[in-house]
C-alpha cells in the first residue's frame, strides 16, 4: 500500500489549491475553513465500530450466565481476535503510515497531555499485573480449560503494551495519508477498548455478586451466576484449592478497576486521534501554551493538606468498612459501618460543593477571556463529564425514590438520603467549575509584565514620583517616540502594575487550592467504590424496594460510568489547576 489513496491525494490537493487562491483574496486574520473531513469514510468508520461494539455487547452479556448456550471461552476468541488486528494495524501505522511524507504535517497540542498519558502507563503497569495473574491463575489448571483462556491474557498483555507506546508517541497526531484506513483502525481500537471495558465491569460485578451471595445461599444456587473462569462442564475439576491459585485470583480480581479505567483512558485518547484525522490547524486561532507544572509553588498549601487528610481518612474508612460489613456476620456491625461510611461521604461531599461553588464564584471575577477556539480534546472531556455522571445521578434518584416511599426510616435512612442529594448537588457543582476552569485561556501577566515588573517591583520602597528620573528629559512632552528603546512610566501606570499582578495571583492561588482539594478527593471517591465499598449493596432500603433482581442490575449498569466519572474529573482537575 502506498502512501495515500488517490482520493486522499486528490483532495488534499485540491484543498491546497483552493488555499493559496484564497490567500490573495482574503486577508490573513480572516478565519477559512482548512479542514478535509472525509464525511463517507468517517460515517463508514462509525458503523463499522456501532457493529462491532453491538456483537461484543451481546457476547459478553450472554457469556456471564450460564443457562445461556454463550460460554465465557466464545468472549475470549472474539476480544482475542479484535486485539490481534488492531496490533497488526497499530504496527502497519508505526511503520508505514506514519513515516509516509508529509504524513502528519501538524499536531493538536491540546491532544494526549503529559498527565493523560502518564496516568494511562499508571494504569497499564497495573493491567499488565492483573494479565501475569490471570496467567497464573488459569495455568493452576490448564489441563480442563480450553486454550484461548491463557492466550487471551498473553494477547491482551502485549495489546496494552503496544497500545500505550502507540498512544504515547502518536496522541497529537494530525494523519494526512491513509485516511480511510486510520479511521477504520482508530474506530477498531475504540471498540476494542470498549468490549474489554465490558467484559472487565462483567466479570467484576458477577464477581462481587457472588462474594456477597456466598455466605447466605448454597453453591448450586449461585453457580448459573457467576463464570470465575472455568467450563461449567468440569466445575469440579477445576476447582482453585491450592494457596497460590487463590492468591492469583483475588489477585486480579482486585486490580480489574486499573485495567477498566486503562481501557477508558485510551479509548478517550484514541476517539480523540480519530477527530483529528485529515486536520488542518490553522496556527493563528490554535494557541499553543507551554505550561509548567507547579506542584508547590504559588500555593498556600491549604487545599493539599485538606485533600490528604480526606485521602487518609477515607482509607481508614474503607479499610473498616471492609471489616466490619465483609468479615462480621453481626447487623450491628454492619449498622455501624454503612454509618460511617455515610457520615465520612456526606462530609466530604458537603465540602467539595461549597468549595465548587465558591470556585465558580470566583471565575466570576476573572479577567481572562473564555478559550472559543476549536478544541475537540476539550469537547470530549466535557461530554464524558456530563455523560459519566449520569450513572450517579441514575443511583442517586433510584435512592431517593425507594427511601421516600419506604417506611419505616431509621438513621441510615436519612444518612442515605441526605448522601444520595449531596451526590447529585456535588456532581453538579463539579462539572460547573471543571467546565468553567477548561474554558479559561491560560494566563497571559507572567509574559507581558515581565519586561516591566523586574524593575517595578524593585522600586517599591522608592518615592514613586522619582520614577521620571529613569526617562532623559527631551525638552518637552516625552512621548515613546522620544526615547529609543524606553517607554514613559506615569506613578499611576506604575500603582496598577504593582497592584493587578497580586489580585490575579490571589485569585489563582484559591483556584489552585480548589483544584487540588477536588482532585485528592475525587481519588478517594474512586477509590472506595472500585475497591469494594458499595453500600448500594449493603443498605436494604434499596434491595427490598426495587428486589434482589432489579436492584442489582441498576446499580451494576450505572456504577462504573460513576467510578469512571472519579478518574476522568481527576484528570480533568489536574489540567484546570494546571490553567490555573
Amino acid at each position: 500500500m502506498g502512501c495515500g489513496h488517490k482520493d486522499d491525494k486528490a483532495s488534499l490537493a485540491s484543498s491546497q489549491i483552493t488555499s493559496f487562491s484564497h490567500q490573495s483574496h482574503q486577508p490573513p486574520s480572516t478565519p477559512a475553513s482548512k479542514e478535509v473531513w472525509k464525511k463517507g469514510g468517517r460515517m463508514f468508520s462509525i458503523l463499522l465500530a456501532v457493529h462491532l461494539a453491538l456483537l461484543a455487547c451481546t457476547l459478553v452479556s450472554s457469556g456471564a450466565f450460564e443457562k445461556i448456550a454463550v460460554h465465557d471461552y466464545d468472549v475470549f476468541f472474539l476480544l482475542t481476535v479484535m486485539m490481534l488486528i488492531v496490533i497488526i494495524w497499530i504496527i502497519f501505522y508505526l511503520f508505514s503510515t506514519s513515516r509516509c511524507p508529509d504524513a502528519i504535517p501538524c499536531k493538536d497540542s491540546h491532544a494526549g497531555p503529559v498527565w493523560l498519558r502518564g496516568g494511562l502507563i499508571l494504569f497499564a503497569i497495573f493491567s499488565l499485573v492483573m494479565d501475569v495473574f490471570k496467567i497464573g491463575y488459569y495455568s493452576s489448571f490448564y489441563s480442563c480449560l480450553s486454550a484461548i483462556k491463557i492466550i487471551y491474557p498473553i494477547v491482551q498483555a502485549i495489546f496494552v503494551v503496544v497500545q500505550t507506546y502507540f498512544l504515547w508517541i502518536s496522541a497529537k497526531d494530525c494523519v494526512h495519508v491513509h485516511l480511510n484506513v486510520t479511521r477504520c483502525g482508530l474506530m477498531l481500537t475504540l471498540t476494542t477498548n470498549l468490549a474489554v471495558w465490558m467484559s472487565a465491569v462483567t466479570d467484576e460485578s458477577v464477581h462481587k455478586a457472588h462474594s456477597k451471595l456466598k455466605k447466605n445461599v448454597t453453591e448450586e444456587f449461585f453457580r448459573w451466576l457467576m463464570r470465575a473462569g472455568m467450563r461449567s462442564s468440569l466445575a469440579e475439576e477445576c476447582n482453585c484449592n491450592s494457596q497460590i491459585c487463590q492468591i492469583f485470583k483475588n489477585g486480579y480480581f482486585w486490580l480489574y478497576p486499573f485495567n477498566i479505567e486503562y481501557s477508558l483512558f485510551a479509548s478517550a485518547m484514541v476517539y480523540v486521534m480519530w477527530k483529528n484525522v485529515g486536520r488542518l490547524i490553522d496556527h493563528h486561532s490554535h494557541h499553543i501554551h507551554h505550561l509548567k507544572f507547579r506542584l508547590f509553588r504559588r500555593t498556600f498549601f491549604v487545599g493539599i493538606m485538606l485533600g490528604l487528610i480526606t485521602l487518609v481518612s477515607g482509607l481508614g474508612v474503607l479499610i473498616l468498612y471492609e471489616v466490619q460489613v465483609n468479615s462480621s456476620t453481626e447487623s450491628s456491625k454492619k449498622s455501624q459501618a454503612l454509618t460511617m461510611y455515610y457520615i465520612f461521604n456526606i462530609v466530604c461531599l458537603g465540602l467539595m460543593s461549597l468549595v465548587c461553588i465558591g470556585g465558580s464564584v470566583v471565575y466570576r471575577f476573572d479577567k481572562r477571556d473564555m478559550d472559543r477556539h476549536k478544541n475537540p480534546t476539550r469537547t470530549l472531556d466535557v461530554a464524558l463529564l456530563m455523560g459519566a455522571a449520569l450513572g450517579q445521578y441514575a443511583i442517586s434518584y433510584y435512592s431517593i425514590v425507594a427511601i421516600v416511599a419506604s417506611t419505616p426510616r431509621d438513621t441510615i435512612s436519612a444518612l442515605n438520603l441526605t448522601y444520595a442529594l449531596l451526590m447529585i448537588a456535588q456532581h453538579t457543582f463539579q462539572n460547573i467549575f471543571i467546565i468553567e476552569g477548561l474554558h479559561r485561556q491560560p494566563p497571559k501577566e507572567d509574559h507581558k509584565h515581565n519586561s516591566h515588573q523586574k524593575d517595578l517591583y524593585g522600586l517599591t520602597f522608592v518615592n514613586i514620583n522619582a520614577v521620571s528620573l529613569r526617562v532623559p528629559d527631551s525638552g518637552g512632552n516625552l512621548t515613546p517616540s522620544t526615547v529609543s528603546g524606553t517607554e514613559a512610566i506615569h506613578p499611576s501606570d506604575l500603582l496598577r502594575s504593582l497592584a493587578a499582578p497580586k489580585k490575579m495571583n490571589w485569585r489563582r492561588k484559591f483556584l489552585r487550592e480548589i483544584s487540588m482539594f477536588l482532585l485528592l478527593s475525587n481519588i478517594i471517591l474512586w477509590i472506595m467504590p472500585a475497591f469494594g465499598a458499595r453500600p448500594q449493596f449493603d443498605n436494604d432500603t434499596e434491595l427490598n424496594f426495587y428486589g434482589d433482581s432489579m436492584w442489582p442490575a441498576i446499580v451494576d449498569i450505572c456504577l462504573p460510568f460513576g467510578i469512571f466519572y472519579r478518574m476522568h474529573a481527576v484528570a480533568s482537575l489536574l489540567e484546570v489547576y494546571i490553567m490555573s
